[in-house]
């Protein structure tokens, strides 16, 4: 992190993450009719907020910080032969909980983390339709901040007696339930994209296991914020969960509100 001061650069990275999600929301606010739907190469859905955020996102941090590349889930695949060679890049989604966009229940974010190495230091989770930005400089904790409201310093509950467990509005495996049942949880909350993130960084829940596939853009800002406020995400067996991989494809991985 010694090239960037993050600290210095976050209120213009909070105002890409806003503009992203203002852009989102001029297609999100059309008569549903009007949105365009179509499929990636792996039948995941895409719409014209994918894009339109993710223009967004790519100018301001090519104004911002030029130097640091980008590598963003609408954007151009970059060969791992290149970006193993990045000492720091930016990990982008644009539209986190595509599924959530289209359904139309809100439940969706923009995503934008700085990883150094293989371990995201920093990052800025927005959810447009409730106008909540939860971010991380990677020195000073996690933060969260709800339209004109008091920012709010973020802290995990610790390991309590009775667990909420939060879960996939959209995803969903017996694995999930299996590897649960092995800690004692009294409840549970279902909510899409990143913001299962931000829920146990916020002391609202404790446990998130994700047994599905995910990309590395889909929990690097989630995985800095988390980490921030107190809590942890590795692998299923403790193991620290890395980034930058030859494959961006994760495997299974567990949040936790306690280290």
């Amino acid at each position: 992190m010694a090239a960037i001061n993050v600290s210095a650069i976050m209120p213009d990275l909070l105002q890409i993450a806003k503009k992203a999600g203002d852009a989102i929301m001029e297609v999100y606010n059309q008569p549903a009719s009007f949105t365009q739907i179509t499929l990636k190469s792996d039948q995941s859905p895409l719409t014209q907020a994918d894009q339109a955020a993710n223009d967004v996102i790519a100018a301001g941090l090519a104004a911002l910080t030029p130097d640091i590349p980008v590598l963003s889930e609408e954007g151009k695949m970059v060969p791992y032969e290149v970006r193993q060679t990045w000492p720091l890049y930016w990990c982008v989604d644009p539209l986190d909980g595509t599924k959530e966009f289209i359904s139309r229940n809100g439940e969706f974010t923009v995503n934008i983390a700085l990883v150094a190495g293989t371990t995201p230091v920093a990052g800025v989770i927005y959810a447009p339709v409730t106008n909540e930005l939860y971010y991380t400089n990677g020195q000073d904790g996690a933060y969260k901040k709800q339209g004109d409201q008091e920012v709010e310093k973020l802290a995990v509950t610790g390991k309590t007696e009775k667990l909420v467990a939060v879960k996939s509005r959209s995803h969903g495996a017996p694995e999930e339930i299996a590897f649960l049942s092995q800690f004692a949880v009294t409840d549970e909350v279902r909510i899409g994209s990143s913001l299962k993130f931000c829920l146990i960084a916020e002391g609202k829940a404790q446990l998130y296991f994700r047994h599905g596939p995910t990309m590395e853009w889909d929990t690097a800002a989630g995985h800095a914020i988390l980490a921030q406020a107190g809590g942890k995400l590795t692998n299923p067996d403790g193991e620290p969960f890395t980034y930058n991989k030859p494959s961006l494809l994760n495997g299974s991985f567990l949040c936790s509100g306690w280290q």
